[in-house]
């Protein structure tokens, strides 16, 4: 059965029937070439049952590997006229006895593989003018595939990083405590997947690419499995990530069905659209239903976290580092903030404030309603051994607020 064509594909098509149809030859294909393998990657012929796309001929006997040699010209009129040509197994079966091919060229200078017309009888009207029409169609084609095929080799590179961290279990997860930021006291952490320095990439970065070539998934429950790993060694609540898509799956309900629900804050990103919320809703009931709390991440920093807070009314609000940083000093910032704890209320959630680093924010914050702080001024991540019950503030924050109670939920995330 003939494989079906993508739009690029197609469109190549539509350039390698030009060139067969102006030449007035039998065959025209483009080819795909690596180290050992010629592949007709896009085939347009008189015998179609004799020549189809995906067919895979050794590179190095090739007409055009000898072509690519400075061995045969481009244009071959009459092959029989050539004894280097008609040593390849092409001479004898299916007997080529006239032939053109050109280089298919990428925009940095590398060579994908060749643009191609051949024929069954020799053609003495074929000339350098028949090669600029080669050469032109190949430069279009060029241009067709190139996106496509940098979107393979980057997954490639993708996939050959990933796949030793996958292989090993996930990533790296270390903890960052949560405290009260009017007493300091921790109340749980936040489990934070790192991969290798080297790679010079944030863990979402790494994650949305691991999304890109279909393992993103299985790389989200392995960070999953690693981060409930921790729960034994400390006290409070352990606040996991995972996106709509990955929560959706099997895998992952029957993961998080195996855990004591009571002690994990499960943080929703907000930087993934939820397709269909009824079904979130109905998957979240018994997760929630059995003491797992909701919180939304990342609040302030794109276009859905509103929508996830109004349709999933959640446990926590996380207000994200870009509306965090700089409260102190910058009034916006601080009407920005209020209003996101005054959404809080409404819904009977708390608010977790990520991204605190100086004494000032920390203040600001807990002066405009924020329950909970998480970052540099309080701890940075590392091991669940490096988490302590209290982290002493350096000015006392007096009449910290107390987070609100809604109906049969949970709104404060307590030990």
């Amino acid at each position: 059965m003939a494989r079906e064509r993508t739009e690029a594909a197609r469109q190549i098509a539509e350039l390698l029937k030009t060139a067969r149809e102006a030449l007035g030859l039998s065959l025209a294909f483009m080819t795909r070439l690596d180290d050992t393998t010629q592949h007709l990657e896009v085939v347009e012929s008189a015998l179609p049952l004799l020549f189809r796309d995906g067919a895979k001929r050794p590179r190095a006997n090739s007409f055009c590997q000898s072509i690519m040699d400075g061995k045969l010209p481009a244009v071959i009129p009459d092959v029989t006229k050539f004894p280097e040509a008609m040593q390849l197994p092409a001479a004898r079966m299916p007997r080529i006895r006239s032939y053109v091919s050109v280089p298919v060229v990428l925009s940095d200078g590398s060579v994908y593989g060749t643009f191609c017309a051949a024929g069954f009888g020799a053609d003495k009207q074929l000339s350098k003018r028949d090669k600029a029409l080669m050469e032109v169609l190949s430069q279009a084609a060029a241009m067709i595939i190139e996106p496509d095929f940098r979107k393979r080799e980057l997954h490639a590179e993708i996939g050959h990083r990933l796949g030793p961290v996958i292989d090993a279990g996930g990533p790296v997860v270390v903890l960052q405590p949560i405290v009260a930021v009017g007493t300091g006291r921790r109340i749980g952490a936040e489990a934070l997947s790192r991969f290798p320095r080297e790679w010079d990439r944030a863990p979402d970065v790494c994650f949305a690419e691991a999304h890109e070539i279909g393992a993103g998934d299985r790389l989200e429950i392995l960070a999953l499995q690693r981060a409930a790993a921790h729960l034994p060694e400390v006290d409070g609540y352990v606040a996991m990530n995972v996106s709509p898509t990955t929560l959706l799956t099997a895998e992952c309900l029957d993961l998080l069905g195996r855990l004591p629900l009571d002690r994990i804050v499960l943080e929703l990103s907000e930087h993934q659209q939820v397709e269909d919320y009824d079904l979130l809703k109905a998957v979240l009931a018994p997760l929630r239903g059995g003491g797992m709390r909701l919180a939304i991440d990342d609040v302030g920093a794109g276009f859905s976290s509103l929508r996830h807070i109004v349709l999933t009314q959640p446990d926590v609000i996380k207000l994200d580092r870009s509306i965090v940083t700089g409260v102190g000093a910058d009034p916006v910032l601080r009407v920005l903030t209020k209003s996101l704890v005054e959404l809080a209320a409404a819904c009977g959630a708390s608010v977790v404030a990520e991204g605190v680093e100086t004494e000032t924010d920390a203040l600001a914050l807990a002066g405009l309603g924020v329950h909970h702080g998480q970052g540099w001024f309080y701890g940075r991540p590392g091991a669940a051994s490096a988490l302590r019950p209290s982290y002493a503030l350096r000015q006392p924050i007096l009449d910290a607020p107390t987070a609100t109670s809604s109906n049969h939920r949970v709104s404060s995330p307590t030990p």
